[in-house]
């Protein structure tokens, strides 16, 4: 038997690979339809790398058995195109983006920093749409021109462009990823951004509530207390507050200090991230107080604010219910944030202090403002909101009298954009 160290030319396939890993004078294989491909067995036998030979010289293209024999078959004629444009060799273990894709899937369910909200967007978005019209893509092959006929101009077809940007950054994010862990050796879509593809503008929604409609909005909600009692409540949490529905719908009352007249939103429950502090007015808490007893009269003991039946707080899908009957369909729970937002500048409350209260993501320069004094005067911010609410009808579902508002004797006036003015004696500045 001839035992010089050689090269045989074969079908090349896994299965011939571990049979000739068996024979240790055998250094290389050759394709015997792609006589330039050429595979070499490492010092572990079970392992070894791929070559692309061009004018003498050895490419090479990647592992086994990270990357298999019907991968690289797969991809050699983009290969040789690369090779001839001096573009490299290399290929990812992933010969296709739907390995890629499934890959970051997997990674983006099992990261504990996101969100559940989030992780359920990003799920849909690569089960319905990224890995259908992608998954066959080779990886060698991503180029704006495949990605404009496969994703982006069907997508903008039948959604919306915001959510069209949403799946083309999650798909960007997924190649920024597998780059920086060196799981591919180039970015194909380094040089691509959304507007290649489309000019149109992500939509900014107006709010669907104006400050002229809070004083019926108030009158339903009072009507809606009586009969169901924690629906109104989420409602007029959100609009007291200017909270996302994610922040209020898991408010537990440990979290809540009538007491201290503080209101604590953990980290976990943000969409920043960042734990929250609001001030509870008066009006809050005697709503609280209110709104406990009404639980306890039912037989509800238990630590949420708005408990589902399962004894868990209220599920995203059920919150959403709840603002669908209240809206019915002409209003959402995001626009009572919005319409809060935007009577506190009409009432002329700063505008880092609004910021502060919606607790929007905050700069470096930002935190270095924030300081002891600042819960002071988001409590200042809200007494001002929430006595002009008071002004329609917030009074008469919580019932209180004699609060720090009322008993000034002023009125207070929300001006289209123009900072709210009472008389000379108002008790409230922003100093």
């Amino acid at each position: 038997m001839n035992t010089k160290i050689q090269t045989l030319t074969v079908k090349l396939s896994d299965a011939e690979i571990g049979r000739n890993a068996k024979l240790e004078h055998v250094r290389d294989l050759r394709d015997a339809g792609h006589p330039a491909l050429h595979f070499r067995f490492g010092k572990n036998r079970t392992r070894g790398s791929w070559y692309l030979v061009n004018k003498r010289r050895w490419h090479r293209i990647g592992a086994f058995p990270d990357l298999s024999a019907k991968q690289v078959l797969a991809a050699l004629p983009s290969v040789r195109l690369r090779v001839s444009a001096d573009a490299g060799s290399a290929i990812s273990q992933w010969a296709t983006t739907g390995e890629l894709l499934t890959w970051y899937a997997d990674r983006m369910a099992r990261d504990r920093n996101l969100s559940a909200k989030r992780k359920n967007t990003g799920a849909s978005a690569m089960k319905c749409h990224l890995l259908p019209r992608l998954g066959d893509l080779p990886l060698v092959e991503v180029n704006k021109a495949e990605l404009d006929k496969l994703l982006m101009w069907p997508l903008q077809e039948t959604l919306s462009i915001d959510y069209v940007r949403l799946a083309f950054q999650l798909l960007a994010l997924a190649f920024r990823q597998a780059l920086a862990l060196g799981l591919i050796t180039s970015n194909p879509m380094a040089g691509i951004k959304f507007k290649d593809f489309s000019k149109a503008k992500v939509s900014v929604k107006p709010s669907r509530l104006r400050g002229v409609q809070l004083q019926d909005l108030l009158g339903e909600l009072g009507q809606v207390m009586g009969s169901e009692p924690a629906d109104a409540m989420l409602a007029m949490m959100m609009l007291c507050h200017g909270t996302r529905i994610g922040e209020t719908r898991q408010a537990r009352w440990s979290h809540i200090s009538l007491a201290e007249g503080e209101w604590f939103i953990p980290a976990e429950h943000t969409k920043t991230g960042v734990e929250h502090h609001l001030p509870l007015t008066e009006q809050v808490r005697a709503l609280l107080i209110q709104y406990r007893d009404t639980q306890t009269a039912r037989g509800y003991d238990g630590q949420y604010l708005f408990p589902a039946r399962s004894g868990k707080a209220l599920s995203e899908g059920q919150a959403s219910a709840v603002f669908t009957r209240l809206g019915k369909g002409e209003w959402t729970s995001h626009d009572l944030r919005k319409v809060a937002r935007t009577t506190w500048a009409d009432l002329g409350i700063d505008h880092l202090i609004g910021e502060l209260l919606i607790n929007h993501a905050m700069g470096h320069n930002v935190q270095v403002y924030i300081q002891s004094a600042v819960m002071g005067r988001k409590r200042d911010a809200l007494e001002k909101w929430h006595a002009y609410l008071d002004q329609k009808g917030l009074s008469l579902i919580h019932g209180q009298t004699g609060v720090r508002f009322k008993e000034s004797g002023n009125t207070l006036e929300a001006a289209n954009g123009v900072a709210c003015s009472t008389i000379q004696k108002s008790t409230i500045g922003e100093d």
